[in-house]
């Protein structure tokens, strides 16, 4: 039975991670963004999907990770930074996509990335691997912050 309970945790880390992404969805990227100049090294739109899902997977695994190392009470800390970042992951679609801020986007993603290293820092402190899960996730958002960056000054 508390193996069941441990998984299921897992199954609902995922999920949680996996519907900030699905939230996404929302905001699809449309004909405001197909014409945007585009920077280089700028990927296929289906590349997007596929990354971002693993990404998800991964994090929702290292949340999981980091909540079973210790229980709750001692991953509270770790576990609202991962809240937060998850927070500015889920803010940033609406903000580039649905309102087309993409200033105000760069800002969230910059935020991101600190709360994405600040999460990974305080996983790292308690459980190795779980911290090791959110590096490609780190690197992803370095290239999303690119990008982010050359579409704000390609289209003012």
């Amino acid at each position: 039975m508390k193996s069941l309970r441990l998984y299921g945790m897992l199954a609902v880390f995922i999920l949680i991670c996996l519907a900030v992404g699905g939230s996404g969805a929302a905001f699809p990227p449309g004909e405001w963004y197909r014409q945007l100049a585009k920077p280089p090294l700028n990927p296929p739109a289906w590349v997007f999907g596929p990354v971002w899902t693993l990404l998800y997977i991964l994090m929702g695994v290292s949340a999981w990770l980091v909540w079973l190392r210790p229980g709750l009470p001692a991953a509270q800390i770790p576990l609202l930074l991962f809240a937060t970042q998850m927070a500015l992951n889920g803010a940033w679609s609406w903000i580039f996509f649905g309102v087309h801020q993409v200033g105000l986007a760069l800002i969230d993603i910059v935020l991101l990335w600190a709360a994405i290293a600040a999460t990974l820092v305080s996983f790292w402190r308690i459980r190795k691997p779980a911290a090791v899960l959110l590096i490609p996730y780190l690197l992803w958002v370095s290239f999303a912050t690119y990008l982010n960056a050359a579409l704000w000054r390609l289209n003012p």
